[in-house]
């Protein structure tokens, strides 16, 4: 499949995926805006240049599978969906309404191309491995599995069996992304439960490691295409980001993880992404499908 937008549209692409993750969580008044903002650069170059799926055949065998492991972060993922067409942008405004599709916690069988339900932190890993060594017994072998995983999710044990079990199989066809900005709701994870050295952890489980700055496009297609070769191993990207990137008056503080922007923080936050409207007059836009 070719990229569908170029580096410099990806650029503007992640700016609108940001958007569209504080405009959900502002109007539920409730969400996770943190490791959106933070994941957005390195998942829009996945999204829109890599990652074989599509709108109108969503249960095609031989796509691409993504799952979100730390799935409260799912305002990231519903912006994602919404951008590749599988999801209208008005319905973005019912994000954790009750009886909505778009949950804080999602549910792979309300919406299509959403693969797994996750957000019992741990379980997105071992789920996403599962569809890794299925396609490679089923010989399915174009079908490629990423997943997202949070630095403090990888305090969960469930996460290191996962990752022993791909290494055993070689299930090189599994592609984790860990967005290390260092951040999670307790406080920075270098004072919850230090994960460093955690490169060599991973090496030393058989697993092949890359790392890249999480906000340089260039460098995180780079990533991208060199996981993608594979030598055997499954592939691990640790991708180093700042929470709330894009937003210079939120940045790195673990206090946003789980905690939605009011209306005068929106503007701002609207304001130092680009975008020089207020709250209401961007969730009217989202009313119309024209955000």
């Amino acid at each position: 499949m070719k990229p569908l937008l170029s580096i410099d549209e990806v650029r503007d692409m992640a700016r609108t995926i940001r958007k569209d993750s504080l405009i959900q969580i502002y109007k539920a008044k409730s969400g996770h805006p943190g490791g959106p903002l933070s994941a957005a650069d390195y998942l829009a170059v996945l999204w829109f240049r890599h990652l074989r799926i599509d709108s109108e055949k969503p249960f095609w065998e031989e796509r691409d599978r993504f799952v979100m492991s730390n799935g409260h972060c799912s305002a990231l993922n519903y912006a994602l969906l919404t951008r590749r067409g599988f999801i209208e942008q008005e319905e973005l405004l019912t994000f954790r309404d009750a009886g909505s599709r778009l949950q804080g916690h999602p549910n792979y069988r309300k919406i299509p191309g959403l693969e797994a339900s996750t957000g019992s932190l741990g379980q997105g890993l071992p789920v996403a491995h599962g569809m890794a060594l299925g396609a490679k017994l089923a010989k399915k072998s174009d079908v490629r599995v990423f997943v997202n995983v949070g630095d403090g999710e990888l305090q969960e044990g469930t996460m290191w069996e996962a990752i022993m079990a791909a290494a055993h199989y070689k299930t090189d066809n599994l592609i984790a992304m860990v967005d290390f900005n260092n951040a999670q709701i307790d406080g920075y994870v270098e004072d919850v439960m230090g994960l460093e050295p955690l490169d060599e952890k991973f090496k030393s489980f058989g697993w092949r490691v890359l790392t890249c700055d999480g906000h340089d496009l260039d460098k995180i297609e780079e990533a991208f295409v060199t996981a993608q070769k594979s030598d055997g191993r499954p592939t691990v990207i640790l991708f180093k980001t700042k929470m709330m990137h894009g937003t210079p008056s939120f940045e790195d503080n673990p206090g946003w993880h789980g905690k939605p922007l009011n209306a005068e923080e929106m503007t701002t936050a609207l304001k130092e992404l680009g975008y020089d409207i207020t709250p209401d007059e961007a969730v009217d836009q989202y009313r119309q499908n024209n955000a």
